[in-house]
C-alpha cells in the first residue's frame, strides 16, 4: 500500500475539530471547474443539457472496506470510482463529486487526507475536469463514506437499462472478476489465525503485491466509454457493480428480454458472480461499431424462462447481496 501506519499517527479530528479539518481536506480534493464551488450551503454546477444525472453511495467499515487490507487513499480512490462509474453508465460525464464523512472522534487527520488524496488521484486519473464541489463532516462509531456524483449528458438522452431489444449484441467495457480474485486472496493470504483481516499478514504474505489486490483496492472502471456508448448507439447500459451475472439479470428483467453468454467467452467463476470491477455492460444495434474499449460477450433474445444463458443453459443470476453475503468480518 501506498500510505502505512503513519496516516494513524498525528491530531485527531476530536482534537482539531471541523473547521480546522476541512481546512486541511479541501486543499487536497480536485476542484473542477464548477460556476461556485464549496464554501456557501450549495455548490452551483453547470448543467449545458438542462439535464443531468445524479447518484450517490455509501462505503461502511466491515462491509465495504477494511482498514487493515486498505490505506486511507485506496477508500478514497474506490469511493470515487463507484460513483463515478454509475455517472458513465447512463451515458454521462461526471462533472462534480460531493463527500459526507463521518469519523469516529480519534481518527487521525492523516487519514482523512489520505482519503482527499484519494479522490484527487482517482478523478485525475478517470474522469479529469470533474471535482469535488461539496460534502460533510460528521462523528460516528464506525468509518462511513458517502459520495453523490453528478453528471452531463450532452445533449443525449441518458442510457437506461431497460432498452435492450432482441437482436442486439451484448458487450463489455472493462475488467471482469479481478476485484473479486483480490478479495479471495486477502481473505485466504490476509487474515490472522481467527480469520481477522491483518495488514502485518497481507504484507508476508505477498496478497499486498498482488496485481488482483491492486485492483480490489483500486477498481479502474471505464469512465470516459460510457459516453462513447451513447454516441455509438448502445441501447441499454448499467455499471457491473456487483458482478456480471447479478448486473445482467438486473438489465433482461428492466428490458424483458433474455440475454444470452457467447460460449467462446470462457467466464469463470469470479468473473460471473465477483463483483467491484465497475466495467460498463452495454447492448447495441446488431452491426453496430462497438466504441472505446467494448468487446462482444453475447447476444439479446426474446423473453424466456431464464434472465441470462450460457450454451442455453441457465446462468444464475447471483452476485454481490450486502445483506445476504457480509459475514460480519472488520478490519
Amino acid at each position: 500500500m501506498d500510505a502505512t501506519d503513519d496516516a494513524w499517527a498525528g491530531p485527531t479530528v476530536g482534537e482539531l475539530g471541523e473547521l480546522a479539518v476541512l481546512g486541511r481536506i479541501t486543499s487536497r480534493l480536485p476542484a473542477g471547474t464548477p460556476i461556485l464551488g464549496p464554501g456557501d450551503d450549495c455548490a452551483v454546477v453547470a448543467a449545458p443539457d438542462g439535464r443531468f444525472v445524479v447518484t450517490t453511495d455509501m462505503m461502511v467499515h466491515g462491509p465495504d472496506f477494511r482498514w487493515a487490507w486498505s490505506s486511507p487513499a485506496d477508500v478514497g480512490w474506490k469511493a470515487a470510482a463507484t460513483n463515478l462509474s454509475d455517472v458513465a453508465a447512463m451515458g454521462a460525464t461526471p462533472s462534480g463529486l460531493v463527500i459526507a464523512l463521518a469519523a469516529p472522534q480519534d481518527t487521525p487527520v492523516a487519514v482523512l487526507e489520505g482519503i482527499s488524496d484519494g479522490f484527487r488521484l482517482a478523478v485525475d486519473a478517470l474522469a479529469p475536469g470533474c471535482g469535488v464541489v461539496g460534502g460533510d463532516l460528521s462523528t460516528s462509531a464506525t468509518f462511513t463514506v458517502t459520495v453523490t456524483a453528478f453528471g452531463d449528458l450532452g445533449g443525449h438522452a441518458p442510457v437506461l437499462r431497460s432498452g435492450a431489444r432482441p437482436g442486439d449484441v451484448l458487450a463489455v467495457s472493462g475488467e471482469l472478476g479481478r476485484a473479486a480474485r483480490g478479495l479471495s486472496r486477502l481473505f485466504r493470504d490476509g487474515v490472522d489465525e481467527r480469520g481477522e483481516p491483518d495488514r502485518s499478514v497481507t504484507v508476508s504474505s505477498g496478497a499486498d503485491a498482488d496485481p488482483d489486490v491492486g485492483r480490489q483496492r483500486r477498481p479502474v472502471p471505464p469512465i470516459a466509454d460510457g459516453p462513447r456508448a451513447a454516441a455509438g448507439g448502445a441501447t441499454a447500459m448499467l455499471d457491473l457493480s456487483d458482478g456480471l451475472a447479478i448486473d445482467a439479470g438486473r438489465m433482461a428483467r428492466a428490458s424483458g428480454v433474455t440475454l444470452e453468454l457467447d460460449e467462446s467467452t470462457g467466464l469463470d467463476d469470479a468473473a460471473l458472480h465477483g463483483g467491484e470491477d465497475h466495467g460498463l455492460l452495454a447492448t447495441f444495434p446488431d452491426g453496430a461499431v462497438l466504441p472505446g474499449g467494448f468487446r462482444r460477450l453475447g447476444v439479446v433474445l426474446p423473453r424466456g424462462d431464464a434472465d441470462l444463458l450460457r450454451a442455453g443453459s441457465p446462468v444464475p443470476t447471483t452476485g454481490w447481496d450486502p445483506y445476504a453475503d457480509w459475514d460480519g468480518v472488520t478490519g
